[in-house]
Parts: structure tokens; C-alpha cells; sequence
């Protein structure tokens, strides 16, 4: 199954076309398939605050050789001045690895994320990723994804959320500074939506849909902070430091993971 026009926008189609074009090229015969998730899935993208959330399937772990190819292409698609090539954000996951999410295995996955490229082992945000891409990925080029991933059942759902609070959110409550941004106040405060709205249903909703959910079942004073985190622009300064923070504890307190 292969699209042209795989989303809605014109720069992003062109910028995935050539990243599709450059990938087949460093990988050759490890090539499977490449698919969005994120935004571009869910069917929330935000033209000011979304990035372009990709995987690349390939047959088998990368050799070295192959990785220092893939940093050199993203250096090159970074420095090209293309619009959303900073934004892409993603990884290369081999085919028998895609299943389903193994907590034990450490292999180290090459990931583009905020503009760096490094290898790493996937983290429980992975279990989540995978429900996405089952449920809702976009084929960019290759074979339909969703016979490739076991089903991501709501226990598996809430207990990746569990992990992901009592780790990285709960990470940031003890060292703070990425919540002085307005960028990652908003993110935060709309995270928790879609940490809470999973938590209660065990599926992933959109970011704008467990926001309203949110602001429905949460009421005031959430429900205005959570609006005004959803007006959120980049050229616009926030001050919700200490609310991210106050509702990322209420989250873990909802949570049980607050000890």
C-alpha cells in the first residue's frame, strides 16, 4: 500500500516524500515500511505545535555503519530549511522487535527526538506508540501495519501511563526546569488530560478530545487552565509553571503513583 498525499498538508507530504526517498536509499534491502503516528494518526495536528511523528520498519537490527548513514541524512534534512524538517521526530524498529513492547529488551532503537539523533532502548511510551500506529497509523509506504502489532489492551494502556508518570512526569515535579517553558506548560497540562482520560478508559484519546473530557469531568478551576493550555501559541508567554506542576501531581495522586 503506498500514498501519495499520506496527510492533509502539502510541505508535510513533500518533506515525507523525501524522507522516504533517502531512507530506502541508506537502508536498501533492510527496508520494510515507514508510518506515522502522533498527531498525524490521531487526527489532532496543529499546524503551530505538532510535530511529524514517523517510524521506519526494517527487517532486522541496524549494523553501525547503517545508523551513521541515517545521523548523516537527518543532519543533511535538518540543515535543508525545509518547513517541518525540524519537526521530525521519530525512530527504526525491526520487524520481529514491532509486535509488542518488551520492558526487558534493551536494544538501542535510532531515534530522532527534539532535533537529536541517538540510539536508545524504547521506553513504556512505546506501548502506547504501538496502539496508535495499530489503530490509527498512517501507511506512508509498505505493507499495512496493523497485522504487525498485537493488540494493546486497556491493561497494558494504563499500566504504561502508571510507568510513564511515576517516571518521567513525576522526574520532572524533582527537577522542574523544562516546566519553565510555555511550550511544555501547555504540553504538560494536556498530557494529564490524556493521562487521566486513559486512565479511567484504557484507550488513547486525542489531545483535544480528553481535554474536553477533562474540562467536563474536572470542572473549575481545571477546566479554565486546561482551556487556556489548548488556546496556547508559541508566540505566547503562559506563566503556568506552578499549574503544570499542580496538575501533574493531582495526576499521580488519581493515579495511585504518588508515594
Amino acid at each position: 500500500m503506498n500514498q501519495t498525499n499520506p496527510t492533509a498538508d502539502v510541505a508535510v507530504n513533500h518533506l515525507l516524500a523525501l524522507l522516504l526517498e533517502r531512507v530506502r536509499t541508506v537502508l536498501g534491502g533492510q527496508y520494510v515500511g515507514m508510518y506515522l503516528y502522533g498527531s498525524l494518526a490521531s487526527g489532532d495536528f496543529n499546524q503551530q505545535t505538532s510535530d511529524v511523528d514517523f517510524l521506519v520498519v526494517t527487517k532486522a537490527t541496524l549494523d553501525a555503519a547503517t545508523v551513521a548513514q541515517l545521523e548523516q541524512m537527518h543532519a543533511a534534512l535538518a540543515a535543508s530549511g525545509l518547513k517541518w524538517a525540524a519537526k521530525l521526530e521519530g525512530s527504526y524498529l525491526a520487524l520481529p522487535a514491532l509486535h509488542s513492547y518488551d520492558p526487558a529488551d534493551t536494544t538501542a532503537w535510532p531515534t530522532l527526538n527534539e532535533g537529536q539523533f541517538f540510539c536508545a532502548p524504547h521506553g513504556w511510551d512505546w506501548v502506547i506508540q504501538r496502539h496508535v500506529l495499530r489503530e490509527h497509523g498512517v501507511v506512508v509506504d509498505g505493507p499495512p501495519i496493523r497485522p504487525l502489532i498485537d493488540p494493546v489492551t486497556p491493561a497494558q494502556i494504563r499500566q504504561a501511563v502508571r510507568a510513564l508518570l511515576g517516571s518521567w512526569w513525576r522526574g520532572l515535579l524533582e527537577q522542574p526546569e523544562r516546566l519553565q517553558g510555555s511550550d511544555y506548560q501547555a504540553y504538560a497540562i494536556i498530557s494529564m488530560c490524556r493521562v487521566l482520560h486513559a486512565l479511567r478508559f484504557g484507550v488513547i484519546a486525542s489531545k483535544p478530545a480528553a481535554a474536553r473530557w477533562a474540562q467536563r469531568e474536572l470542572g473549575p478551576p481545571w477546566d479554565a487552565h486546561i482551556e487556556r493550555a489548548l488556546q496556547w501559541q508559541p508566540d505566547q508567554v503562559l506563566n503556568a509553571d506552578q499549574t503544570a506542576q499542580e496538575f501533574i501531581r493531582y495526576t499521580l495522586d488519581v493515579s495511585g503513583k504518588n508515594d
